[in-house]
């Protein structure tokens, strides 16, 4: 039988002209005893968009009939952005009149209609909804006499649902629900649904998290046969298991994380070799030997591909069992790890490696404040507790910044924007938000992690088999040329073309800018002009570490394609890497660098939102109060102040009185028509914080 990927590289060629599916099948040779399958196998193409069928019966990829499949992208103005599937395109501009009841993140096929506006931007309309995104919408329920409308807390779904009175379901006005859509929306009629769900009052403690948890699908349980599969599993590992691998430990081998971190599943040791040269240990726990392909544990980690960390809670990929329990590199017991072994030399190159399989005893759970007290502070007390250790902590010190050194030689880009550490009381309530510390110890593992994660994913390219690749690509020429024409403005230019910008220009970019008054806005900006990582079964490269091969490795108990890699690289250490065996996983590892990357940017969404909530929390209790900040983005109606403590506001233009101020939306600034004052992205000014709607995460300041 014919597969899905010959056909499209068929109907890609220039000399295709549609086909009929009798056409197709007699082109393919198909057998009368296969033709019910080589039909199936059209109509579910043609289900998920690969393929079109016009109105002849004719079949054809979209690309070649002036038409683009994606998932849109919805705006809080109304108009969106198709994110095509394919992505050698470019996203697809859709005006609010040419939705055409599609919804945010539906799946849907739009037709080219023009190149839009003053960068000629590709326009289109969509013409059909492939895959509904949005069954049920988390919202408040706002209640009249014979009806009631949620109206959703994802400010890009734009429809109201419109809910009538039998399906109320006893929503109160007020309260966060779940709303069930039974009626789509069409051009000029709001989409119907039934409460299936009542949260709580949207001001109650918990029903805020909880809402954001199921506006985002996040699995709050795991399925019984999962636990049950958990369960099954010994707390301990057996003396035929360690007999069968290399025993290391009698090694100083520790882990260093952040103090409340649960899940360690990476761990570490460095030696000087009589040559010279370090030796470096990388441990990573072996998930696999646990989770084994086709489980249920394997079915609900590759279902959520993530564990996502929230401000107040874990939702975990595996279940505590293994995720806090034998999997996790806790110290003083036996762990099994796929383990690393690399020889690097005085100017940070692997000049040797050895991939096996390993079991260790750490002899310390280190946290990253302890390690950095030690080496920035010589903490007495630290010192005297660790003195084993010291040396140990010293030469990774020294490994890590030959790394870093060599990291920065090719044109690493470093960008160091502060995170954010929300602290809350027992009830809930964020009572400190403070940047979260990047010290010596937090780089230490990140250089040793980077550089493992490297030498795994060249090793894996070289035996050339299926593999999934972590790929940051090449940034678009476009958002590089309006990027580079920005920083004129203030003096700046690449070097290169905005073809084939190197990110060595870049980097030097942001090191002539360090500690300067503009060093904010063109970081963000640059940042903005990069495409976003990606999981990927081909090696495309990583263009912001400016590395040629590079992978997730490190953590399998919280990433699905860390320890799918781990599974294939147990195929080769025990040399089943047959024609069949590859045959099979490159359907798998397409299938997990797919479903990956798509979990990833939920997870990063909802983190990113409970962060929002909570900082619109704190900034409640200090309403009145003035601060200093930084213009941090410019709008059409406003301009976004970053605070010290990284809460951001809205500035309205309509609150600075004292002039009519002009949008400069290409120099991202605004300019007083009168006393030509500018509110420019990385000034400093000082605000008030007037309104906070905590509900809509929105913090309102005004200019002191």
């Amino acid at each position: 039988m014919v597969s899905k990927e010959i056909l499209l590289e068929f109907m890609r060629e220039q000399a295709y002209n549609p086909m009929l599916d009798i056409e197709l099948a007699n082109v393919f040779d198909i057998k009368k005893i296969e033709m019910g399958e080589f039909l199936s196998l059209l109509d579910e193409m043609e289900r998920d968009g690969s393929v079109i069928k016009t109105k002849k019966k004719r079949y054809a990829v979209p690309e070649r009939m002036n038409l683009v499949v994606g998932r849109l992208q919805s705006t809080q103005k109304g108009f969106g952005f198709i994110i095509p599937d394919n992505t050698n395109l470019e996203d697809v501009f859709v005006p609010a009149s040419d939705l055409n009841g599609a919804m945010h993140k539906d799946k849907v096929i739009a037709r080219m209609s023009r190149k839009a506006g003053k960068g000629k931007r590709l326009e289109g309309e969509i013409i059909r909804i492939i895959e509904r995104a949005n069954r049920e919408i988390v919202g408040t329920f706002e209640s009249s006499r014979n009806f009631g409308f949620v109206v959703s807390d994802d400010k890009r779904i734009k429809h109201d649902i419109y809910i009538p009175k039998s399906e109320v379901n006893g929503a109160k006005d007020g309260y966060k629900v779940i709303a069930e859509i039974t009626r789509w929306p069409e051009p000029r009629r709001n989409p119907e649904g039934k409460i299936v769900e009542v949260l709580g009052h949207k001001d109650d403690i918990g029903t805020d998290i909880i809402s954001i948890i199921r506006k985002y699908k996040l699995p709050e349980r795991f399925p019984k046969k999962v636990l049950a599969e958990a369960d099954n599993i010994n707390d301990t590992v057996s003396e035929k298991e360690i007999a069968r691998r290399r025993d290391l430990r009698h090694m100083n081998i520790v882990t260093i994380d952040g103090a409340d971190a649960k899940d360690l599943d990476d761990a570490i040791s460095v030696e000087r070799l009589p040559n010279g040269n370090y030796k470096l240990g990388v441990y990573i726990a072996d998930v696999t030997h646990y989770v084994k392909e086709g489980s249920p544990l394997d079915k609900e980690a590759l279902k959520r591909a993530t564990s996502v960390y929230l401000v107040d809670r874990v939702i975990p990929m595996l279940p505590k069992k293994l995720s806090n329990g034998i999997c996790s590199l806790n110290p003083n017991v036996e762990r099994l790890t796929m383990s690393v072994f690399m020889e690097i030399d005085d100017k940070g190159k692997v000049v040797g490696h050895e991939i096996f399989e390993g079991v260790i005893k750490t002899k310390e759970r280190m946290t990253y404040n302890d390690v950095s007290d030690i080496l920035e502070k010589e903490d007495p007390e630290l010192l005297d507790r660790y003195d084993y250790l010291v040396d140990d902590f010293k030469l990774m010190q020294e490994l890590a910044t030959i790394l870093s050194k060599r990291k920065n030689r090719r044109g690493s880009i470093d960008f160091d924007f502060p995170e954010s550490k929300i602290i809350l009381d027992e009830e809930g309530k964020p009572i400190e938000i403070k940047k979260a510390e990047r010290r010596i110890a937090n780089r230490i593992i990140e250089e040793f992690m980077i550089v493992c994660n490297e030498t795994i994913a060249e090793h894996m390219y070289w035996l050339k088999v299926p593999f999934v690749y972590r790929v940051h690509e090449v940034p678009a020429s476009e958002k590089i040329s309006n990027f580079n024409k920005f920083i004129h403005n203030f003096g700046y230019h690449l070097k290169g073309t905005s073809e084939d910008v190197h990110p060595k220009a870049l980097q030097d970019l942001l090191k002539k800018i360090e500690g300067k008054k503009e060093e904010h806005i063109i970081s963000t900006l640059m940042l903005r002009s990069l495409k976003q990582a990606r999981y990927s079964p081909e090696n495309l490269g990583h263009f912001g570490l400016a590395s040629n091969y590079y992978c997730h490795f490190t953590s399998p108990i919280r990433r699905y394609p860390d320890l799918q890699i781990h599974r294939i690289i147990r195929d080769m250490i025990k040399e089943n890497l047959n024609q069949n065996r590859i045959s099979k996983l490159k359907g798998i590892v397409a299938n997990a660098a797919d479903r990956s990357s798509d979990r990833e940017r939920v997870a990063v969404e909802a983190e990113r939102e409970t962060d929002d909530l909570k900082k619109a929390e704190y900034m409640s209790y200090h309403l009145g109060e003035e601060f200093d900040g930084i213009i941090s983005s410019v709008i059409s109606f406003g301009m976004f102040v970053e605070l010290e403590n990284t809460v951001e506001g809205l500035v309205r233009i309509s609150t600075l009185i004292d002039d009519y101020y002009i949008f400069d939306e290409e120099n991202h600034l605004f300019k007083g028509e009168r006393t030509n004052k500018t509110f420019r992205i990385g000034d400093e000014v000082r605000i008030k914080v007037v309104k906070v709607n905590v509900s809509q995460k929105e913090v309102d300041f005004i200019i002191v």
